[in-house]
């Protein structure tokens, strides 16, 4: 086992879900949110072709664990949640395949060194289907991910809004590797199947009420759309998690350029102008999911 720690080390009443003021929190309640890049954030696509801000990671940290307590991130890729992790003052570990991810995320890491807090952050590579190998149960206060999305990346770069720019994107392929242990070569039902697999041997990880968050997009293939959100709540409602909220990650505010899809005689709705963050929690002890809210008898007054 992993020495972490994963204990709160606030002043906060027991009952609180996290250190946010009143204000804060309600800042947090609108289902819409924007975020800036920072100097630190990468957005350089051949360092590492999916990245979310720092600020989200943050945001997401600071809402749903407390100072001291232990995040938990999958598919750490470049680190931005650890970096956040850093700057929040909480315990995190990131798990990846590649040795490249691995090296990036210690990296930044190194270079965004708080000498102020006891915090641990470190990143393993490692497969995450062995990740409850290193963590005890109950001890994760948050899982927070950006997962592989399928095989969405696993083409080459077609789309209008890339043909004039001067990044040599256009006809690349950006995906993270060719290892076949890596989710974004599956279709879409061989990756649900790996991620609900992987999440179930997770849930048991996460604190009751601990809350786990993942980003994902849907995408376009063949002129359908693939529904990625939608698959992965039924799959992870499937294993054991409760869906709480889906937050949609408003991308409008940092997206350069927009090609005319569709036009004149197909309406296709930008991907790249927002994600979902899909907001589940490990369900209180006793707690029946399978029971409908919505069976229960009506109560008839007397």
């Amino acid at each position: 086992m992993l020495d972490i720690g994963m204990n709160r080390t606030c002043d906060c009443p027991p009952k609180h879900i996290c250190c946010l003021t009143a204000k804060e929190w309600l800042k947090n309640q609108i289902g819409v949110w924007q975020f800036f890049y920072e100097k630190r954030d990468i957005r350089d696509k051949s360092v590492h072709p999916a990245t979310y801000p720092i600020a989200l990671s943050s945001r997401i940290i600071s809402q749903f664990t407390h100072a001291g307590e232990l995040v938990l991130d999958p598919f750490v890729g470049s680190g931005t949640t650890l970096v956040s992790a850093q700057d929040t003052n909480r315990n995190a570990v990131g798990f990846d395949l590649s040795e490249n991810y691995v090296r990036l995320s210690r990296e930044r890491l190194s270079n965004n060194r708080n000498l102020f807090t006891e915090a641990r952050q470190m990143v393993i590579q490692d497969d995450a289907r062995s990740i409850d190998r290193y963590l005890p149960t109950e001890s994760v206060g948050l899982i927070i991910t950006s997962p592989p999305y399928a095989n969405l990346l696993n083409r080459k770069r077609k789309n209008k809004s890339r043909r004039n720019r001067k990044n040599e994107q256009l006809g690349k392929v950006e995906q993270y590797s060719q290892d076949p242990r890596d989710l974004g070569t599956m279709e879409l039902d061989e990756y649900t199947e790996n991620m609900g697999e992987i999440f179930e041997s997770l849930l048991a990880l996460l604190r009751p009420k601990g809350h786990c968050v993942i980003n994902v997009p849907d995408m376009w293939w063949e002129n359908q759309r693939i529904t990625i959100h939608v698959a992965l709540i039924e799959e992870l409602r499937r294993r054991g998690y409760e869906l709480r909220n889906i937050i949609i990650w408003d991308r409008t505010n940092i997206v350069n350029r927009i090609g005319i899809f569709g036009w004149p005689s197909n309406y296709i709705t930008m991907g790249v102008t927002f994600e979902y963050l899909l907001d589940f929690w490990r369900p209180p002890i006793g707690k029946d999911l399978h029971q409908n809210p919505l069976d229960k008898p009506a109560v008839i007054a007397s």
